[in-house]
């Protein structure tokens, strides 16, 4: 019966399934539904035990900005040229403050937070556990990002009324543009997030990109009087985008190229998603 069939031995051994061959691409299309809305349920419910503890973080450290340099610097700078005129340096601070209190906002909670869901607390494999798809707890982790920008904006403006910094009735469109703002920089963070061993990690986003975008981006000082090669590159950072897109509200003017800034947000949103998504899906594959 020599060629017949198999041996024994080869009836026995376990069968190995072939590789998939037919998996898709890290980088195909997101793969979205509204099963993102019970993950970012989920994550309301748990912060709401830490609502009080969490608002002070969030607006503890914009407003000692606000008062050590807005009042304190400001009697010294006086008077700032920005939009055509020139304005208290409270008033200037205070519009480019807000914008960077929601960049650090979504920032902290796409970096740190997501980071102890998805790798420390195991929170995202038990979720994955569920119908839910990575892809819409990717976007659940942005949009609750953005949500916690927005919180944190209301939370400042509501602070720079009281103060009346600015009176000016165009400031409700402030908390819109902040929280697209919030999601551009949660879409930002997240690329770090899936790529991040540990928390120290996260250092080199703010060494890298945060830092040089909040003081070069026209929170403290114009960003004209950098160099012409600064001014060029600076343009088209997000940040400088939501500075440009706020200030004149604050200064009850319309904002020249709106529609520039809003696709400069757009953009860095956008691909920043597409990327976090696809070194996320790369992960999880390992």
């Amino acid at each position: 019966h020599r060629g017949q069939g198999r041996s024994h031995t080869d009836r026995d051994a376990p069968r190995r399934e072939p590789p998939a061959m037919n998996e898709p691409s890290v980088w195909s299309p997101p793969r979205l539904s509204m099963r993102w809305w019970p993950v970012f349920q989920r994550n309301l419910l748990v912060w709401r035990k830490l609502a009080i503890p969490s608002l002070l973080a969030n607006i503890g450290e914009p407003l000692l900005w606000l008062v050590a340099f807005g009042y304190g610097l400001g009697a010294m700078v006086g008077r700032v040229p920005t939009h055509g005129q020139e304005v208290p340096y409270i008033l200037f601070l205070a519009s480019g403050s807000i914008c960077m209190s929601a960049m650090n906002a979504a920032s902290f909670e796409a970096l740190y937070s997501a980071f102890s869901r998805m790798h420390v607390q195991k929170t995202w494999d038990g979720i994955l556990n569920t119908p839910v798809q990575l892809d819409d707890v990717v976007l659940a982790e942005m949009l609750w990002a953005g949500f916690k920008a927005l919180f944190s904006v209301v939370a400042i403006l509501g602070v720079m009324l009281a103060l009346k910094i600015s009176l000016s009735p165009k400031l409700i469109l402030v908390p819109p543009i902040l929280l697209f703002a919030g999601v551009t920089f949660a879409s930002m963070a997240l690329v770090f997030n899936a790529k991040a061993k540990g928390y120290d990690f996260f250092t080199y986003y703010f060494a890298v990109l945060l830092s040089p975008m909040m003081f070069l981006s026209g929170v403290f000082f114009p960003s004209t009087q950098l160099p012409a090669f600064a001014q060029a590159i600076t343009d088209w950072l997000p940040l400088t985008a939501a500075v440009e897109l706020v200030r004149p509200l604050f200064l009850n003017q319309w904002p020249a190229e709106a529609w520039r800034h809003l696709g400069i947000l757009a953009v860095w949103a956008g691909v920043s998603f597409w990327v976090a998504l696809a070194f996320t899906r790369q992960r999880f594959r390992r």
